[in-house]
């Protein structure tokens, strides 16, 4: 009975063994535009810890919910399970009272005692890179809050711009000096205000090992600041990392921000695009993909560009999904292939992996729910293993090979790998046929995502996708008869035959 157990073992490492390998390179040397990144807004998505629970009422939506950084510590395998490899948090400073977003800040040099202690958060950055995963976080330079002791110094008083409501949102000078939601508005012309806020940036990192910053209101600040702040940020650790994020989709030249040394900005008009293309079905692609191209042209390296559906200034992409009559789950499913596998890093915001819910704010920033449905979840982990498996998907060439009407077919490439993804967002099924001139003929597709295969039939490839689905394929030559797993099955078949004749005899 040992020797055959022993050689079902034999057969079973033979079988596994004898699977094709599904990609062609694992990645070396992780860039940044490789990652994914899971963005969070503490209070709203975990409690880990009740002592820290002051003024808690998760009945109120503008008030503190209990969520913390050992909520988050408890999350990390979740998240690191669904493949992202990056957290961003919202401010994790002292805040004002009801400051649950973390953006009206008391003190720099503190984190809210809701969120925890300075060692907490520590420990989570630790226990992030411990798995590989990076950290950033929101730095708020715009403005402090209203009860910030700076405010009715006497001292400071230049501290500030003059209070004034932005009333033209396409005026820089007013984004600029302008008082946002009655928020005290920095003067970072001011070089003291300039000191203090690169100083305590600096403080951090060497604080906690943060991997970046992401800045909020970014193009309510001068470029002259954000100029002198990535040059000191960044030389406190190597491959830092600057995420710019507007609260609001106004015009603005992002090119500037790039040359200001902010490696990454929200990509606002993209994101606009990408919700009218997915929220429906048997909606043109042309606008976004037109957009797409121009931004590949604007950018020194468009690979950084941070591509989102939602964020906490939006409405829930959700929202949009359901007011036009649609199922959820496949239109998330739909777009997150598009945003997983074309150019820029894709930032999910906490929820989408259960496609919450949500209006204005502060309706967009509900508590998380981890018992909900997992369909999209399983889905999610899919996108981002191949994500992080295939090169080509983050580093490689774009070449859009068909579009009509919500059916999109398009080529990545990089080093010798040849990705072909196609998303079927229309209400019928699709055939798509790609000739020798797009795609090398002689070899087949192989669908990674849902197992699909496509060979070469005289130098072309037909492309079939039901309603509501995709496939990533890679290129590969031709599999023909896997010789090693014939073998092994028929070996397990005549071992597993003389099992049985050897429980007989013993009966």
């Amino acid at each position: 009975m040992k020797g055959i157990l022993i050689s079902f073992a034999l057969i079973t490492f033979f079988l596994i063994s004898s699977v094709p390998a599904q990609a062609a390179v694992q990645k070396e040397n992780r860039l940044w535009q490789d990652e994914s990144i899971y963005s969070i807004m503490i209070d709203r998505f975990n409690d880990g810890d009740t002592k820290n629970d002051l003024d808690v009422n998760t009945k109120d939506p503008l008030a503190y919910n209990g969520g913390d950084f050992q909520g988050i510590i408890d999350k990390l395998d979740y998240i690191h399970n669904m493949g992202f490899t990056a957290i961003r948090l919202t401010p994790i400073f002292d805040n004002a009272n009801n400051g649950y977003h973390g953006y009206w800040v008391n003190d720099f040099y503190k984190t809210d005692e809701h969120f925890g202690s300075i060692k907490t958060f520590q420990k989570l950055v630790n226990e992030a890179h411990k798995r590989k995963m990076k950290v950033l976080i929101d730095f708020v330079a715009n403005n402090v809050a209203a009860s910030n002791p700076w405010v009715n110094d006497s001292s400071k008083q230049n501290w500030f711009h003059p209070k004034k409501n932005i009333q033209d949102w396409n005026n820089q000078q007013e984004l600029e000096n302008g008082w946002v939601n009655g928020l005290p508005d920095l003067n970072q012309d001011n070089t003291e205000v300039k000191k203090y806020l690169i100083d305590a940036a600096k403080w951090w990192i060497k604080k906690t090992d943060i991997d970046g910053y992401s800045l909020p209101e970014v193009n309510n600040v001068p470029v002259s600041f954000w100029s002198d702040f990535s040059k000191e940020v960044k030389q406190e650790k190597k491959n830092f990392f600057l995420m710019g994020v507007m609260d609001k989709d106004t015009p603005v030249d992002l090119k500037k921000y790039e040359d200001a040394g902010i490696d990454s900005m929200f990509n606002y008009s993209h994101s606009n695009d990408l919700r009218a293309a997915f929220a429906t079905t048997d909606q043109s692609f042309s606008t976004l993909n037109s957009n797409s191209e121009k931004d590949m042209s604007q950018f020194k390296n468009p690979f950084l560009m941070a591509n989102f559906m939602d964020n906490e200034n939006t409405v829930r992409f959700t929202r949009d999904i359901v007011d036009k009559k649609q199922f959820p789950g496949s239109r998330w499913e739909m777009a997150l292939v598009y945003l997983y596998t074309t150019p820029g890093i894709p930032v999910v915001y906490y929820g989408s992996d259960i496609a919450l819910n949500g209006g204005a704010t502060p309706d967009n920033r509900q508590q998380m729910n981890f018992r909900a449905n997992t369909d999209l979840i399983d889905y999610i982990t899919k996108l981002g293993g191949l994500r992080n498996q295939l090169p080509s998907l983050t580093r490689g060439t774009m070449e859009m090979l068909y579009e009509k009407n919500g059916m999109v077919v398009y080529k990545r490439y990089y080093k010798g790998e040849t990705a072909i993804i196609a998303i079927n967002n229309t209400r019928k099924s699709q055939n798509v046929k790609l000739t020798d001139k797009q795609v090398e003929g002689g070899k087949e597709l192989r669908g990674l995502l849902g197992g699909d295969l496509v060979s070469s039939k005289d130098n072309h490839y037909s492309i079939i996708l039901d309603r509501d689905n995709a496939e990533i394929y890679v290129l590969a030559k031709k599999s023909g008869l896997n010789i090693s797993l014939i073998v092994s099955l028929v070996v397990v078949y005549l071992l597993f035959s003389l099992f049985l004749i050897k429980i007989k005899k013993r009966k």
